[in-house]
């Protein structure tokens, strides 16, 4: 794995990140609740506009953004941010003709009540190869809410582009996918198209999840491997001082797996076969090297995008940050 290149800097707690049709980036700032395009060539930034309704604190904010399938089409984009209620996803249609500062049309909600609490408020959305919209959430430090089926916190959620639930869902009449979740910020497919989902630990283990509907990922009864019936043990575990883990992406053959409080890139080997287990231990890259490590996205190929979050109030913040960076990956 190396470093290509530094696509941009000096982002102000950047968050979400979503690539356009063509090779354009947005990226979502949790704090200022603003979105901004960058040119995927120069790294120059364009602001489309801010989010209206987005009341930032602790670690709420505008958390994922997404792209729809349908771009060419309609020009959605959607967000998952926390307001003075709850946390929600709208979709904002991103008009490239008005004037920058502008382009951002009104928040249409398509899913509203999700709880929000000042830790633990999930955030992060993407669109599956079934064209349905995932969504992870936390369960804002009620720990009870992960295990209570009802509500849409420590979940998975799965649903139409307009925010309804999807036919093969566990529940017909709900968009819960899978229940018993700390803190989900990581969603990614991998070549078979199975579902794969990070999620932060307390104390002792963080996970790396295989995802199934219905599953019953065991928090706050089970942290890590245990092995008890009736819980999905997680296919990778790490000690929380070396992961943290926020974003996913699928390239290579391998989870990439970013982590925040372990300043790391992990790799993850998967197995080709139908065996969810992966084909070789962990590896750990760039440690130390560039702080707390956000968000990373597929860029086509053996390349990734990676995103820092050292301005996110609990990292150490050098010149230039936050930023953008370009991988190659083996």
């Amino acid at each position: 794995m190396e470093v290509v290149s530094t696509l941009t800097e000096k982002l102000a707690s950047p968050w979400g990140l979503a690539p356009l049709p063509g090779g354009d980036l947005l990226v979502a700032s949790r704090d200022d609740a603003t979105i901004t395009r960058i040119d995927g060539e120069s790294g120059a930034k364009t602001e489309l506009g801010t989010v209206p309704g987005v009341a930032p604190a602790g670690e709420g904010g505008l958390l994922g953004l997404a792209v729809a399938p349908t771009y060419g089409a309609d020009h959605l984009v959607y967000a998952y941010f926390t307001t003075a209620s709850d946390n929600r996803i709208a979709r904002l249609q991103y008009d490239e003709s008005r004037p920058a500062g502008q382009q951002l049309g009104a928040p249409d909600t398509i899913l509203r009540g999700i709880p929000k609490g000042t830790v633990h408020n999930g955030g992060r959305i993407a669109f599956g190869p079934d064209r349905m919209l995932y969504a992870g959430t936390g369960e804002t430090g009620d720990t009870g809410l992960a295990q209570d089926e009802k509500s849409l916190a420590g979940k998975i959620l799965r649903m139409t582009p307009d925010g309804e639930p999807v036919h093969g869902n566990p529940s017909a009449d709900s968009v819960v996918y899978s229940w018993g979740h700390r803190n989900v910020q990581g969603l990614a497919w991998d070549g078979r198209k199975r579902l794969w989902a990070s999620e932060f630990g307390q104390d002792t283990w963080d996970e790396l999840n295989a995802i199934e509907p219905g599953g019953n990922y065991g928090w706050p009864d089970v942290e890590g491997e245990k092995g008890e019936k009736g819980y999905i043990d997680p296919v990778a575990q790490w000690k929380t001082s070396e992961a943290s883990p926020s974003g996913i992406a699928y390239a290579k053959g391998s989870i990439w797996m970013a982590g925040l409080r372990g300043e790391r890139l992990w790799r993850v080997p998967l197995s080709g076969t139908p065996d969810k287990e992966p084909l070789a231990a962990p590896q750990a890259f760039l440690e130390g090297k560039y702080g707390r490590l956000r968000t990373v996205v597929a860029a086509g190929g053996d390349k990734l995008w990676l995103v820092t979050s050292n301005t996110d109030g609990r990292g150490t913040p050098k010149p230039g940050d936050d930023r953008i960076l370009l991988l190659k990956v083996r």
